[in-house]
């Protein structure tokens, strides 16, 4: 009789496991659930750091979305695109509350009480932590915000606990400026905030044009887009209504200062984190998907230079042929942009043109992508893993 098979080592166990797909977590949770061996090696830190590593970017867990101000506001639902259940959402408890980014394991919620007090909520979906945080003293008519982890030299690929700052950006109630703040975790209070006026010349130029061209001439007012932020780099970027102009602030100079965009008469658009480090933006024309990158050589010599195309027609099912998909949001690091059409929500991955359903149809207008490893070290398996 042969001998029986000598068991694997828990290091051609790990080799074996890190190949699990990050993207659809219940395939490490069931493997955890094999034997103690393997649960053992999952459970493991060093496991959990190796599986990080190698599959890079954090994937997409789920999302929520943001609509504009005369939409109202979105529904109070996390929607899981994966087979983990759907993570309860802040305003599961009646609160209303208006999401506002999704970045580095965190989610951005703007708490709007009963009464008149409001403020801030960061939270981890994972692992259940809550911060909250003050409203900015600013005097805001319409505003966007973006959340960012603070860690210095951290590679974004485990981001839960740490510091944190907000970017918060508006167009103010009173004057036509645009205003930003940024909220720091470590000091609990918020920066003094920055001005865009008619000292930057371009934002001076786009008041001018706005209130010739604007359809409420003469009384145009800088309207910020209540879109997702984009984090490039050392800075974060918004849009503002007319003309796409790209609102940009930049967090080591605590500067803000205006962008054109290379499509300003196009109304559904966003802006993306290209993969060398430069500002992207994507719209649909006649079907087609187009992005554009900002190359920059000084900052005054920059231009937008036509990157890929992409044909819809065929891979993006619509209700009725006259009315085009709409792109709603992108998610950093992955290369996927988000898209809406009467069918559903879309995903569209730049490198390959692979399209996935990701949601029903509704009412989009930015999408707030959630990536974060989920790994067992976290949520069902975390009591069973103390056990052994």
């Amino acid at each position: 009789m042969a001998p029986p098979p000598r068991p694997l080592n828990d290091d051609l166990i790990a080799e074996i496991l890190l190949r699990l797909p990050p993207d659809e977590p219940e395939h490490l949770f069931r493997a955890a659930l094999v034997c103690k061996p393997w649960l053992r090696v999952i459970c493991d830190r060093g496991f959990r750091r190796s599986y990080r590593a190698f599959h890079g970017a954090p994937p997409l867990l789920g999302l929520l979305h943001k609509l504009m101000v005369m939409q109202g506001p979105p529904p109070d639902r996390f929607a899981s695109t994966t087979s983990i259940p759907e993570f309860p959402h802040p305003g599961s408890d009646g609160r209303r509350t208006r999401p506002l980014d999704c970045r580095h394991g965190r989610v951005l919620v703007h708490m709007l009480e009963r009464d008149s007090s409001q403020g801030y909520l960061v939270w981890d979906p994972v692992t259940g932590d809550r911060h909250d945080l003050p409203e900015p003293d600013v005097d805001w008519l319409i505003y966007s915000a973006a959340v960012l982890c603070a860690t210095d030299g951290c590679d974004h690929l485990d981001c839960h606990g740490g510091p944190f700052r907000v970017v918060f950006a508006a167009t103010h109630d009173r004057e036509d400026i645009i205003v930003a703040s940024v909220y720091s975790s470590e000091t609990g209070a918020c920066s003094v905030p920055v001005r865009l006026d008619n000292t930057c010349k371009i934002y001076a130029q786009h008041m001018r044009e706005g209130r010739v061209h604007g359809h409420m001439a003469p009384y145009y007012i800088p309207y910020l887009q209540p879109r997702r932020g984009t984090l490039v780099g050392d800075a974060v970027y918004f849009t503002v209504r007319h003309d796409n102009a790209i609102v940009k602030y930049d967090l080591g100079k605590d500067r803000l200062s205006m962008i054109d965009s290379p499509q300003p008469e196009e109304s559904d658009i966003a802006l993306m984190a290209m993969e060398n480090a430069s500002l992207g933006f994507a719209c649909i024309q006649d079907s087609r998907l187009y992005t554009w990158l900002r190359k920059v050589d000084t900052e005054e010599a920059a231009e937008w230079v036509q990157y890929r195309v992409i044909e819809l027609e065929k891979t993006v099912p619509v209700v009725n042929p006259d009315d085009e998909p709409l792109v709603v949001g992108f998610a950093e690091g992955v290369d996927v942009i988000f898209v809406s059409s009467g069918v559903g929500l879309f995903t569209i991955k730049l490198n390959s043109g692979q399209v996935k359903k990701v949601d029903e149809s509704g009412v989009y207008f930015s999408v707030l992508p959630y990536m974060s490893f989920y790994t067992p070290d976290r949520g069902r398996l975390l009591s069973i893993a103390r056990t052994h």
